[in-house]
């Protein structure tokens, strides 16, 4: 028996290197910056042991037939497609930030095109430069696209920061809510700088913290209440926020400096979405115990090490509802315009019992 031709398995978090991207920025004096300053927020060995990685899994961020088996494996029918965030390329003048941009949109648009049936697609914004984003998002849409993905921050050539509640993003953020775009927030980069450079600490602690940095200047800056519509997916489950927002509660309510927002600061996770890759069963309980089951969806970090190849298992492991389980497997992707029309995604959908019930 095999899956309904309505109900796609459907991975929001999977990612995909664009050759031309490194193309572009090769031999550039600020791509060698950067990359010595994440060889110090890394550390050497980290930095070592990801390099032998990326080139070990090569062939899975570049080839789609190499794609589409480990999709099959997984029991995966679609996936949301991003470019790999060492590819934001923040550091980039406006020029060649807006040419990252394009390419960026340019090769996912490309790589969905080449199987329809199983891919949609997220391009990327310069978020470094506010007043280019809504223009390179609006191209991301125009291409097909579902939306666009962004780091927790944009460090800007100059030496300053673009947080996300950073007063020059509104013009973006009202686009995103006006067209109905998806944005996916996915850190790169931690700035904890060195104290993270061991134990490959600026991914595992780093990540969570960024995700938790990202969200509350969303909400405390109050985007979310002037942005109402908008669409944001927080990839690894939004990082260390959902589970302790009780002590954001807490400031909001003593601290008229953390007044920002409209509403206690955990309200607002019922107008967010998270991936589901927090990695073990009582995790994924504790997310959907704090957001809801409506507000998830399968992800998977494919194909790094730092992600898994069996989410739709793993989804099973924490023995949530069968209507729990169906909403994060697919029926939130579908809310969110991120199945493919008609029959699209389950062209290769494999029986049922292999994978989940």
């Amino acid at each position: 028996m095999t899956r309904a031709v309505e109900a796609p398995v459907v991975d929001v978090h999977a990612h995909v290197l664009i050759r031309e991207i490194e193309d572009e920025v090769a031999g550039h004096p600020g791509l060698h910056a950067q990359q010595e300053l994440e060889l110090v927020r890394q550390g050497t060995e980290s930095s070592a042991v990801s390099g032998r990685m990326v080139a070990d899994r090569m062939s899975r961020l570049t080839d789609i037939d190499a794609r589409r088996s480990d999709m099959d494996a997984a029991g995966v029918d679609v996936q949301l497609l991003s470019p790999s965030p060492s590819q934001y390329h923040y550091w980039a003048d406006s020029g060649p930030a807006w040419t990252v941009a394009l390419a960026a949109n340019r090769g996912i648009a490309a790589t969905v095109a080449e199987d329809t049936a199983r891919f949609l697609g997220l391009g990327m914004v310069p978020l470094q430069h506010p007043a280019m984003t809504v223009a390179a998002l609006d191209d991301a849409l125009d291409r097909g696209l579902a939306g666009v993905e962004i780091s927790s921050h944009a460090p800007q050539p100059d030496g300053s920061t673009v947080e996300l509640s950073d007063p020059r993003l509104e013009p973006f953020w009202a686009r995103a809510a006006q067209r109905e775009a998806v944005i996916l927030l996915h850190p790169f980069g931690c700035t904890l700088g060195a104290r993270l450079d061991r134990f490959h600490l600026a991914n595992t602690v780093g990540q969570p913290a960024e995700n938790a940095v990202a969200l509350s200047h969303l909400i405390f800056g109050g985007v979310l209440d002037r942005h109402p519509g908008l669409h944001v997916l927080a990839a690894h489950g939004g990082g260390y926020l959902p589970t302790y927002l009780g002590r954001s509660d807490h400031a909001w309510q003593v601290r008229p400096d953390a007044r920002g927002c409209a509403q206690r600061p955990s309200s607002y996770l019922r107008r967010l979405w998270f991936d589901s890759l927090v990695h073990t069963p009582a995790a994924l309980r504790a997310l959907v115990a704090e957001v809801g089951a409506d507000r998830i969806l399968l992800g998977s970090d494919h194909p790094f090490d730092m992600g898994v190849p069996d989410p739709v298992d793993r989804l099973a492991a924490a023995d949530l509802s069968v209507p729990d389980q169906y909403a994060i497997r697919t029926g939130n992707a579908e809310g969110l315009g991120l199945v493919p029309a008609g029959p699209a995604g389950t062209a290769h959908a494999a029986p049922r019992g292999e994978h989940s019930q």
